[in-house]
């Protein structure tokens, strides 16, 4: 087919923009190159699904071909107590989403306030800062298990008056207390992350350190960091399960109970399945924000 001068112009035109005319009419070759793409769409596609089902099927048949499948089909994955194990461990769930959403906002206001500590100006804020960065070590190292036994069995030993033993309360604190080293590390590095013309710029229009802090530095600063703080947020919602520690019965526990009474470990199973099942839409969601964000940033627009 030959293609005259004002269509090879339009399609160029199309290219360019991204936008047909009104009169636009395709020439053969850009429909040639549509029906390539679309058939190596679906020849991916076909690739992917006969992989994914080959790779299941050798994956089904190595383990029900195991010797010690028949054992353990009956130990983690029983129906019985696996109906037995569902309401129980749904009903303790509860106490950890109650903990997601209160230690979630505690961890990101200090945290918040620890980063904005270790970044503060001056000599007369040293101190301030050498307390915020032993702070952020400290926890950082320190593992999440040790700190939840140091506080949730360790406070209560104190016998100090007008301080709780209630092990939800504490293990609540343990848990701020690690993760707000963490986001405090995380926006730490979104406001160093920042151009210091953006401060100077700020400074030059009549604000005061605090003002270029607020309004110009930090916006910026957590909205680059929104995946990594999302990361951290799913990470808080499967460590809420160690408050089980402490006796607290969330939906570990509730299955830790079932599991000590039947001696079956499917309950086990049912409580880790609950967590996957919550954690999928966070997960989900950080992958569209990080996506979004990085198509911004190819785009040239403000994150």
């Amino acid at each position: 087919m030959t293609v005259t001068k004002g269509e090879s112009a339009r399609e160029g035109a199309d290219d360019e923009d991204g936008i047909p005319g009104d009169d636009y009419v395709p020439s053969e070759r850009r429909l040639a190159r549509e029906r390539h793409k679309r058939a190596r769409a679906r020849r991916a596609t076909a690739v992917a699904a006969l992989s994914t089902l080959v790779t299941a099927a050798l994956l089904y048949l190595v383990v029900v071909e195991a010797p010690g499948w028949p054992r353990t089909k009956e130990t983690f994955f029983s129906a019985q107590y696996a109906r037995e194990a569902l309401p129980k461990v749904l009903e303790g769930l509860w106490l950890n989403v109650r903990l997601l959403a209160v230690c979630g906002v505690a961890v990101l206001v200090l945290g918040m306030l620890i980063a904005v500590a270790r970044t503060l100006r001056g000599p007369v804020f040293f101190p301030l800062r050498v307390l915020a960065a032993a702070y952020t070590d400290f926890f950082r190292g320190l593992p999440l298990i040790i700190n939840l036994m140091i506080v949730v069995l360790g406070v209560p030993a104190l016998r100090l008056q007008g301080v709780t033993v209630d092990p939800v309360l504490l293990g609540g604190t343990a848990l701020t207390l690690t993760y707000s080293a963490y986001v405090a590390e995380v926006f730490r590095a979104g406001i160093e992350s920042v151009h210091p013309s953006q401060r100077a710029a700020a400074r030059s229009l009549g604000l005061t350190n605090r003002q270029a802090l607020r309004y110009v530095v930090l916006p910026q600063a957590v909205r680059r960091q929104v995946p990594p703080l999302l990361n951290d947020l799913v990470s808080l919602q499967k460590d809420t399960g160690l408050v089980s520690i402490g006796g607290a019965v969330d939906a570990v526990r509730a299955a830790d109970i079932i599991v000590g009474r039947s001696l079956n470990y499917t309950p086990y199973i049912v409580a880790g399945l609950v967590f996957v099942a919550l954690t999928i839409p966070m997960t989900r969601l950080t992958d569209w924000v990080t996506a979004r964000l990085d198509r911004r940033r190819e785009q040239g627009g403000p994150l």
